[in-house]
This record gives C-alpha cells, structure tokens and sequence, in this order.
C-alpha cells in the first residue's frame, strides 16, 4: 500500500508523535495551521469517516479529550477545532482528525465563497423534502 499515513504508522516514515496507543497515532501536522497542529490517525488503514468503526471513532474522541488539557498547559492554547474531511476535501485517503489548538490571535479565518451560497430555507426544503 502506498498510503502516506500507513508509512508513518510504520515507521518508514518519520513523524512527531505526540501520542500513541493501541488504535490510534497522533502526531504534528507538518503544515499546520497553528501551533501544535496534529493529526490522530487510526493505526488500521480505513479511507474515511463512512468506513471507520466506533471503537476507532470513540478513541478518536477520547484522545481528544485527553490531549487538550496538555495543550492548553504546554502551549497555552484557548481552544481547539476538530475536523475531518471526506472524499472530495480528503487530501489523504487514510481517515484523519484534525486536532487544531486554537489561540485567540491565530487570526485563523473560516471563509466561503458568499456568491454561491444559497438562501438556507432552500437548502433545508432540499434536505428535508
């Protein structure tokens, strides 16, 4: 298998781990978007969120959990953002949570193209009709 991830889980690759267990590896981005920017990566090969397990998925959440304290303390960060991109947005085929320390001057910006961007109760009459 050619998968980057699978690489670093295996060790052909190196990372900066951060933490490590059974199901999963989290290691630093190496494009982050702030400090400390990492990955949490389950060690078995899945493609995305519509394949993985809950037990994955529950440890994801749980390292989570576990990894903020030490994030705001080690690196005084004031909140965090969790995200997961699936097939289109999914620039790696190995699903991966996005485990992004947040600092109030990150002056890090969720934008969107507004000229496409539909009125919402069309969007909702779509996906509830």
């Amino acid at each position: 298998m050619d998968c980057l991830f699978c690489k670093i889980i295996k060790g052909e690759i190196p990372s900066e781990t951060i933490y490590e267990d059974d199901l999963v590896k989290v290691f630093l981005d190496i494009n982050p978007t702030t400090n400390g920017d990492s990955l949490i990566v389950p060690k078995k090969h899945i493609l995305d969120f519509r394949e993985i397990d809950n037990e994955t998925l529950i440890r994801i959440n749980d390292v989570s959990k576990k990894l903020l304290p030490l994030y705001r303390e080690k690196l005084g960060c004031d909140g965090l953002t969790l995200s997961n991109n699936a097939m289109y947005s999914q620039e790696i085929k190995h699903y991966h949570m996005h485990f992004i320390p947040r600092y109030k001057d990150d002056m890090v910006v969720h934008s969107s193209n507004k000229e496409i961007l539909k009125d919402i109760k069309i969007i909702k009459d779509k996906l509830v009709k």
